[in-house]
């Protein structure tokens, strides 16, 4: 009889963790910024079909990279445990924490277990609070830890690279087109150095806006409305550099 092959819990839990950061590696990457009327999210994504990118309650929204169908299931489950929590209690005792907390519990299992393979998703969830202090946004990895994130966030693909260009040039108090060239600008940025150039089509974007007189704060932003905040956003960028040259030879 043959001795079965022994891995070191540590290092099965290493490749585990490897392995769904390959997969979580190989989507486009999503980027989620505060601005001052709300929270924007931004993805690389030509579908119109399959969104990285949704609502989950009234100022609940929620984005993800990696497999969809595992990230999308998991979408459903969060709309199911806040409608659910909504109505059994009242509507305000759904908090982006509380789903994070389910999230965590859910990734953390499936990670730790033995019988099937770990989720290959990283998740975001964020909340737009009555001002800019209240904001939550918390960033879940494949093994259902929970990143309490602020300012800015970037998850799949070059994160790493995307994350220390916002966390550089992101700053409180911007506006939504602002905020969305900023975004925009990080994700045209490939890992050799080079600049792509993002059209609309090429994008999703929506945002949780406090300023909406509805009580559900999540809208996406398609067409001309997107094309018009990229263009102010350009716009505004022109200016600064102007007057910044004009300021330097005075």
């Amino acid at each position: 009889m043959s001795t079965p092959f022994y891995v070191s819990p540590q290092q099965a839990m290493a490749d585990r963790a490897e392995y769904a950061r390959k997969g979580i590696a190989r989507g486009r990457s999503v980027v989620v910024l505060q601005y001052n009327d709300g929270v924007v999210f931004v993805a690389e994504n030509p579908s119109r079909a399959l969104h990285k990118v949704s609502e989950i309650y009234d100022r609940i929204a929620f984005a993800a990279v990696g497999k969809y169908n595992e990230f999308e299931n998991l979408r459903i489950g969060g709309v199911r445990y806040a409608d659910l929590r909504g109505y059994t209690y009242d509507r305000d005792d759904v908090t982006a924490r509380g789903l994070a907390n389910v999230y965590a519990q859910t990734l953390g299992t499936i990670f730790s277990s033995a019988g099937e393979k770990p989720y290959e998703v990283e998740l975001i969830v964020a909340e737009v609070g009555a001002a800019p202090e209240d904001d939550q946004i918390y960033r879940l990895p494949h093994d259902g830890s929970i990143v309490d994130e602020h300012g800015s966030v970037a998850v799949g693909g070059n994160a790493d690279q995307i994350s220390s260009y916002l966390d550089q040039r992101h700053r409180d108090g911007m506006t939504l087109s602002e905020a969305l060239k900023l975004a925009v600008e990080s994700l045209a940025r490939d890992t050799n150095g080079s600049e792509r150039t993002l059209t609309a089509e090429q994008l999703e974007v929506a945002v949780l806006d406090r300023k909406r007189p509805q009580q559900r704060k999540f809208k996406r932003l398609l067409g001309r409305q997107l094309q018009r905040l990229l263009d102010e956003g350009s716009g505004s960028a022109e200016s600064t550099s102007d007057s910044e040259e004009s300021s330097s030879e005075e």
